[in-house]
C-alpha cells in the first residue's frame, strides 16, 4: 500500500461544516466522506462534494457493504458505488471488517466477526470480489467491539492481518478502535500495533471515546483522549507517515475546533519523525 498518497491530516466531513465548504473556508489537508451519504443522482449533497473535491483530495468511506455478513453482497450497492468513484475520482475508498446485516435487514451497527480461519476465507473472498468490481484495492477498517466469541482462535490482530495478506487489501487502522478493544477485552494495544503489517496501512484514524463504567463505547463524541494521542505515537514510531484523520460524528464542534484536532496529529507526527531521524 505504498503506493497510495501521503495525504497529510483531514477530518470526516459532517454536514454541520457543509456551510464552511460551499464559502471556501472549510481549508483542510484532505477530507473523508461517507460513501452512502452520496450515492445519490443529484441534488445539495453532489453540489458539496464537488465544492469539497475542489477545496482538498477527497476518499470515501463505507459503513455498509456488510463484508462479513452472510447475505449475497449488493450488487447494486457496487453498481452505485462503482459511478460515484468514476465521477469523483477519490484517492482510495474504504469500508468495516465487520457485518451489519443478515436476510436484509440492517442492525445500523458494525459488529465484530469471530476471528477463525474460516472467516479468514469468507471475508477475504467477499474482498476481492468487491476489489474486482471496483477494478481497485479497498481499505478495512478494524472496529470495536464489546462482545468476543468463544469459537475465536485468533486474536484480532491476526485476523486483521490474516484477511488484508489473503484478499491482498489495505488496511484503516482506526486508533480508537484499537484502544478501545484493548480495555474492553484486555489485551494489549502495543501488541497489537507490533503484530500489523506496516506494508498494509494506508489510513489512520483517531476518535474520541465514551466511558460506562469498566466498558469504554467508540461513540465519536469527545476530543480525542490522551491514552489514544499517546497509542497514535506508537503508530507512527511502527508505521511512519501515514494519511491521518479526525473522526467526530456526535456533538460535532466548531469546524475550527474540528481542524484544530487535525492540526495536532500534524504536530506530533512532526515530533515523533524527528525524534526517530535523529535517534537512527
Amino acid at each position: 500500500m505504498s503506493l497510495l498518497p501521503h495525504l497529510g491530516h483531514g477530518v470526516g466531513l459532517r454536514t454541520v461544516h457543509y456551510p464552511q465548504v460551499l464559502d471556501g473556508t472549510a481549508r483542510a489537508d484532505w477530507f473523508e466522506l461517507i460513501s452512502e451519504n452520496f450515492m445519490i443522482q443529484g441534488g445539495r449533497p453532489l453540489q458539496i462534494l464537488e465544492k469539497a473535491r475542489e477545496l482538498a483530495p477527497i476518499v470515501f468511506h463505507g459503513v455498509s457493504l456488510n463484508l462479513g455478513g452472510i447475505d449475497p453482497l449488493r450488487q447494486d450497492y457496487l453498481a452505485e458505488l462503482d459511478l460515484l468513484i468514476r465521477h469523483f475520482a477519490p484517492a482510495w475508498v474504504s469500508d468495516h471488517l465487520c457485518w451489519g446485516a443478515i436476510g436484509g435487514h440492517f442492525a445500523h451497527d458494525l459488529l465484530p466477526l469471530p476471528y477463525t480461519e474460516e472467516t479468514v476465507r469468507h471475508v477475504a473472498a467477499r474482498i476481492r470480489h468487491v476489489q474486482d468490481r471496483l477494478g481497485r484495492r479497498i481499505l478495512v477498517e478494524n472496529v470495536s467491539s464489546y462482545i468476543s466469541y468463544s469459537i475465536s482462535s485468533m486474536p484480532e490482530w491476526s485476523f486483521l492481518s490474516a484477511v488484508a495478506e489473503e484478499a491482498d487489501c489495505g488496511i484503516l487502522l482506526d486508533i480508537n478502535n484499537i484502544y478501545v478493544s484493548a480495555v474492553n477485552h484486555g489485551f494489549s494495544p502495543i501488541e497489537y500495533l507490533c503484530k500489523v503489517p506496516a506494508e498494509r496501512v494506508g489510513q489512520i484514524h483517531l476518535a474520541g471515546h465514551s466511558s460506562q463504567g469498566d466498558l469504554l463505547i467508540d461513540t465519536h463524541d469527545h476530543p480525542v483522549p490522551a491514552t489514544v494521542w499517546r497509542l497514535y505515537r506508537e503508530a507512527l514510531r511502527k508505521f511512519g507517515a501515514v494519511s491521518t484523520l479526525v473522526e467526530w460524528d456526535d456533538q460535532i464542534p466548531s469546524f475550527d475546533e474540528l481542524i484544530a484536532e487535525a492540526h495536532h496529529a500534524r504536530e506530533i507526527e512532526g515530533e515523533v519523525l524527528s525524534a526517530s531521524s535523529i535517534s537512527a
